[in-house]
């Protein structure tokens, strides 16, 4: 076994997962869900059968993955955020089957209590702050807010505000790194 889980998490065999990563109290990990390597789970994270995690995922306490879910490399989600997997869901009618998909691509982050509804994926490096409710695609590096969630502005790869100038040019204050904003996209030089 080259990863840790915590004697009071559950592992279904089937389940693969990656070296270094950290599985913590009550977490239970399905047969054929996939983690990468150097993952986090933290307390009372559940992870269904056939969610993929890239490598270096961090999962905060109470997390629910269910099938459908794709995260991508570098993928933080905070604390009590939630998926959701089913457009109509109904106690008396099965829905299995009819799991929609959503992928959260590379470096994106989803704060504390924000509701992703299924079927919309969210762009890389986005920010979700806590609370928000994601109803639409996300572009990349979008930073939604609010019920629905709505766009109000743009952020780094290092999770900083970008204040683009009239040639449409923003640099991260930490990185230094530069950015290009045209036509509702953002890009990384």
């Amino acid at each position: 076994m080259n990863y840790y889980a915590h004697e009071t998490a559950i592992i279904d065999d089937g389940a693969i997962i990656g070296e270094n990563t950290k599985i913590w109290h009550f977490c239970h990990v399905m047969n054929g869900a996939k983690l990468g390597k150097g993952c986090i789970l933290g307390q009372n994270v559940f992870v269904a059968n056939d969610v993929v995690l890239g490598n270096n995922v961090k999962v905060q306490n109470n997390v629910s993955l269910y099938t459908g879910v794709i995260c991508e490399d570098d993928v933080f989600l905070g604390p009590s955020m939630v998926f959701t997997n089913v457009v109509n869901p109904r106690s008396a009618i099965v829905r299995r089957g009819q799991y929609s998909k959503t992928v959260v691509k590379k470096g994106a982050s989803i704060g504390a209590n924000a509701t992703i509804v299924c079927g919309h994926d969210i762009g890389k490096f986005a920010f979700i702050g806590a609370g928000a409710v994601v109803t639409k695609t996300v572009p990349a590096y979008a930073l939604m807010v609010g019920n629905p969630a709505r766009q109000i502005g743009w952020m780094s790869e290092y999770g900083h505000r970008l204040n683009f100038d009239e040639k449409g040019v923003a640099f991260c204050p930490e990185s230094g790194e530069r950015y290009h904003l045209e036509e509702a996209k953002v890009w990384k030089e």
